[in-house]
């Protein structure tokens, strides 16, 4: 082997080796594209995921506590109304929170949350403060009802009935209510006839509803920061086991008639067909 052939093979050695090291920077670069692409893929499927969830569960939470028919203010609604608030948006909630509600407020606020209701929802509504029946329907009163006789009830109030139906007609797929409102009232005592605490509160399709009381009863409250119902709710979301949140309305419902003797029995109306988890 001559010197020109030796340096001939080692020429064609060294190209080979070189070929080499660049082909495999080359694969090392795509792996690493490919990999930074998957992961901003995984975050961009994620966040989608986290918007769809922030889409899909709404809720309206109004806590009224100055009225000024009553001889004091209700302190427990507003801190309700704050405390709910909290856990609701921790399980993923949009959550809309109006405290002192004039009806104005109140009708804007029902208007916005059926404007971000999509066909997949989980729609929650929650009303602390005097709750009123006419009718056979139930309506939560605002701060500035002027109310001296029955129609006033219904030309002052917001009738709950009303709100679920039109949440239903913006085709939510769960709805769900909270009413804590069956308390003695500064209003009924002005009518000749009339008939305590809520009417029956029916559940439209896919509904679940709870209410402080039976219906055309009225619970008296208690000295705590936060009502009854809001604190037991609160309990047994945060110790939610099976059956989701109908099991935390029922597990509610039974643990305040047993402590009050059954002085304070909760109402549960359900139509739920789906599973709904918050909080636990």
């Amino acid at each position: 082997m001559n010197v020109s052939q030796l340096i001939s093979r080692r020429s064609v050695a060294v190209i080979a080796g070189l070929v080499g090291m660049v082909s495999l920077a080359i694969g090392a670069h795509a792996a690493l594209n490919k990999r930074a692409l998957d992961a901003a893929k995984a975050i961009g499927t994620e966040q989608a995921a986290d918007a769809v969830t922030r889409q899909s569960r709404l809720a309206l939470v109004i806590g009224n506590g100055h009225y000024p028919d009553a001889a004091a203010p209700l302190n427990q609604p507003i801190n309700d109304a704050r405390a709910l608030t909290s856990t609701l948006r921790q399980s993923g909630f949009d959550v809309d929170v109006v405290e002192d509600a004039s009806k104005d407020d109140m009708q804007r606020a029902i208007g916005r949350l059926k404007s971000r209701i999509k066909p997949d929802s989980v729609v929650m509504l929650f009303f602390g403060g005097y709750g009123i029946q006419a009718g056979r329907e139930s309506y939560m009163i605002p701060v500035d009802a002027r109310i001296w006789k029955e129609s006033d009830v219904r030309r002052e109030g917001v009738s709950v009935e009303s709100v679920l139906d039109g949440i239903k007609e913006k085709g939510a797929r769960a709805k769900l209510a909270v009413i804590d409102a069956s308390r003695r009232n500064p209003y009924e005592r002005r009518f000749r006839s009339y008939s305590h605490g809520l009417a029956p509160i029916a559940a439209t399709d896919n509904a679940l509803i709870l209410t402080a009381a039976t219906p055309g009863k009225v619970a008296d409250d208690s000295r705590g920061q936060n009502s009854v119902l809001v604190s037991e709710l609160l309990n047994n979301l945060a110790s939610q086991g099976a059956g989701g949140i109908e099991g935390v309305f029922n597990k509610t419902r039974v643990t305040i008639s047993r402590a009050s003797d059954g002085a304070q029995v909760p109402s549960v109306s359900s139509s739920l067909l789906d599973e709904i988890r918050i909080g636990g």
